[in-house]
């Protein structure tokens, strides 16, 4: 079962706190469709519990008015933590999600320095500045804690995800709670731990799982100041629109459908098989998946002939096994929904050229081949919407400029990539290209400078400087005199 410590509880003002209902959510083994754990579901009184503790601790506590330095603090507590368990956390991650174990192990390891880095930002960031003022002797430009935050993560990558905002919003001063997404809440949990770990204020951080309809309670509570939410679009939609509502804040990490533009001095050998490499990261799971690949039709065959060679050749396995490639799904309804869209991909007329069925002895666990897909026209279903899964589709173009527009014919623009020998052209067309990452040459984001997306890919962005700022409201204070410490 999953190492974590209390499963039939939520973390709520600083205790494990039984639930209000008598309801669990089974967490299957996304290998071997086995039971893996069983949490309590967050009912309606429970959400309440959980905004409540956040807004007294925000209103009433302390949190808000320590020195950054101080929250900074209890961060780098957390990190040890997170830090400790980073084995417990990748198997968690590779048996819920299905991501192979020595991404996860990396990636868990990493959750410990994201805590870090934004506790290294308490003495290097500009909390406060002077202004020039026309209208007083002095002005002064300060940043604060926007409230109460609610961070809303999905199965995919939930540890990452939920520390890329609850770092930010704990070292502002926010107070916090954590939903986690019911298919996958074992980080969420160790999460928990960790916050109990370093003694963090009650109330500071609050900690439950569940359902969409439950969920949607904290989005619609005027309590909670604002909404960090990673997941579909159209949800983000609906967040988006209960928010609008009541003016509230929020960001949103949506869904992708993101172009490789293969130039015609690349090496295709090299862009297929990195491609192929790329989309074995959490088994085509990733929002920011290089999954749309326009190549001129003169090279199309040839790129199309090398993908397949480097993509079928994939080893299909268990996630914990050190020598898989690429693992299962996350679920059942994931499986499903990827098998849908190549069946829509054949009758809407694209080639299918590997690929598009279950792999042959893997008849448990939530597994599909690695797919490749030829001749396909941007008007295809498979071309425009998001299959969260390892399907990738070539798409042929006159030239450049056909490329570069067929790339930006989408709805999304989270992530996109310029595979060219001359990085004078990758920078020309990245600046052509709609979308919030643009690689040279491979997927490439960096959540150490920014993380987001243009279009219905999402508003705001994760990671760096960029990702602390929505969790900070700027006030200005305008001053008959100046205040001792700006004295000169």
């Amino acid at each position: 079962m999953a190492p974590i410590e209390h499963p039939d509880r939520f973390f709520i003002d600083g205790e494990w706190a039984s639930p209000s209902g008598g309801s669990f959510i089974d967490v299957l083994d996304s290998n071997t469709e086995n039971l893996y754990a069983r949490v309590a579901a967050a009912q309606a009184a429970d959400v309440d519990r959980a905004v409540s503790s956040a807004r007294s601790a925000f209103d009433n506590g302390s949190w808000s008015r320590l020195a950054h330095e101080e929250r900074a603090s209890y961060l780098r507590d957390m990190a040890r933590y997170i830090a400790a368990k980073s084995d417990e956390l990748a198997d968690i991650w590779a048996r819920e999600s299905g991501t192979v174990i020595g991404f996860a192990r990396y990636s868990a390891a990493h959750g410990a320095s994201v805590l870090d880095y934004y506790a290294d930002l308490a003495s290097t960031f500009t909390w406060e500045e002077p202004m020039d003022s026309t209208v007083a002797p002095f002005g002064l430009l300060v940043r604060e804690p926007v409230g109460v935050v609610a961070a809303i993560v999905p199965w995919n990558s939930p540890l990452p995800l939920a520390l890329y905002k609850l770092a930010p919003a704990l070292l502002a001063g926010c107070t916090a709670l954590l939903k986690a997404a019911p298919e996958a809440p074992g980080a969420a949990y160790i999460i928990a731990e960790a916050a109990e770990a370093a003694n963090l204020p009650r109330g500071v951080l609050n900690v439950l799982t569940a359902d969409r309809d439950v969920s949607e309670l904290v989005v619609t509570d005027h309590r909670v100041d604002k909404v960090a939410f990673t997941g579909s679009t159209v949800v983000g939609r609906r967040i988006a629109s209960i928010m609008g509502e009541r003016i509230g804040r929020y960001t949103l990490e949506l869904g992708g459908k993101s172009a490789a533009v293969i130039l015609d001095d690349a090496d295709l050998d090299t862009a297929a098989r990195t491609i192929a490499n790329a989309e074995c990261m959490m088994n085509g799971q990733v929002c920011s998946s290089l999954t749309r690949l326009i190549v001129t039709r003169n090279r199309h065959d040839e790129f199309v002939e090398r993908l397949a060679t480097y993509f079928s050749g994939k080893k299909v396995g268990s996630s914990l096994d050190e020598t898989t490639e690429l693992g299962p799904l996350a679920m059942a309804r994931q499986r499903d929904g990827v098998e849908s869209y190549i069946a829509r991909g054949v009758s809407d007329g694209a080639q299918l050229v590997s690929g598009g069925g279950r792999p042959k002895g893997l008849e448990r666990g939530y597994f599909t081949e690695p797919t490749v897909f030829a001749k396909v026209d941007n008007s295809h279903v498979i071309a425009q919407e998001e299959i969260f899964g390892p399907v990738l589709s070539v798409l042929p173009a006159a030239d450049e400029a056909e490329a570069i527009r067929i790339a930006n014919d989408t709805i999304y623009g989270l992530n996109a990539s310029v595979f060219t020998e001359d990085v004078e052209r990758a920078r020309e067309v990245a600046g052509q290209l709609r979308s919030g990452t643009v690689g040279h040459n491979d997927m490439r984001n960096d959540f150490g400078i920014a993380f987001g997306g243009f279009k219905q890919s999402g508003i705001g962005r994760e990671g760096g400087r960029e990702g602390l700022l929505p969790y900070l409201e700027a006030k200005t204070v305008l001053l008959d005199g100046v205040p001792e410490r700006y004295a000169h």
